[in-house]
């Protein structure tokens, strides 16, 4: 599998995730980005014995875009201690189906997980084993009434959170086969493009950006809005 690096050094490994690829080894058995990319620095660096690599943050299964991993122990309790602290800016880009009303805003709710069914349930605070969930969205462009282009900031990193928040508040992301209802075929249209932090050793702020792929439904939108996601 041909995965596109976007930056790499000593401590750093910034990727595009290909979608429908899980980040590390499940009970599935499939191939995952972990396991693919230290095959992949073992070859190219002719490393002996094991490769260090981990993840600081994780994409569901089926999205795809910005994808970063740490080389060394430094760096992952330099970036883990900045997403504690929220130092990490995650950035997405979702096409939702209708159009978000109000076209900016917040959406907060408490999401309860089911481990059995691998899913997400928005539920009131008192559930036991609700966490909060918040997010900030603004619409950057629409397709008549139909669809809506969104660019997402979490402010909490909850599983699944992004998909759950928006299928309750009326907009399901499109093609989404387990929050939306299920149309065969159809890739959900959600993308990591942005991701900003602190270098673990340089001291500087870095930001990576992966614009989506040309394909429906993202090409129903001019190219000229993703230039937006740059602000």
């Amino acid at each position: 599998m041909k995965i596109k690096t976007i930056y790499e050094d000593n401590h750093l490994l910034v990727v595009e995730k290909p979608c429908n690829i899980g980040v590390q080894a499940d009970s599935s058995g499939d191939r995952d980005m972990l396991t693919l990319l230290k095959a992949d620095l073992k070859a190219r660096y002719n490393k002996p014995g094991n490769v260090f690599l981990a993840l600081v943050h994780r994409l569901d299964r089926p999205v795809g875009g910005v994808l970063a991993l740490v080389k060394t122990s430094k760096a992952a309790a330099r970036l883990t201690a900045q997403l504690r602290q929220g130092d990490v800016e995650r950035g997405y880009l979702a096409v939702v189906q209708g159009r978000p009303v109000p076209r900016a805003g917040l959406l907060e709710h408490y999401l309860v997980k089911d481990e059995a069914a691998n899913r997400v349930r928005v539920l009131g605070h008192d559930a036991p084993g609700s966490k909060y969930a918040r997010l900030e969205y603004r619409e950057l462009d629409h397709s008549g009434e139909r669809l809506g282009l969104v660019r997402v900031r979490l402010h909490t990193g909850r599983s699944h959170q992004i998909r759950a928040q928006f299928a309750a508040a009326g907009y399901p992301i499109w093609g989404d086969q387990k929050y939306a209802p299920a149309v065969p075929g159809r890739q959900i249209a959600l993308w990591s493009y942005k991701l900003s932090f602190g270098h673990p050793t340089k001291k500087e702020r870095m930001s990576f950006l992966c614009p989506p792929p040309d394909r429906a439904p993202w090409n129903a939108f001019p190219r000229h809005n993703y230039d937006l996601i740059k602000k």
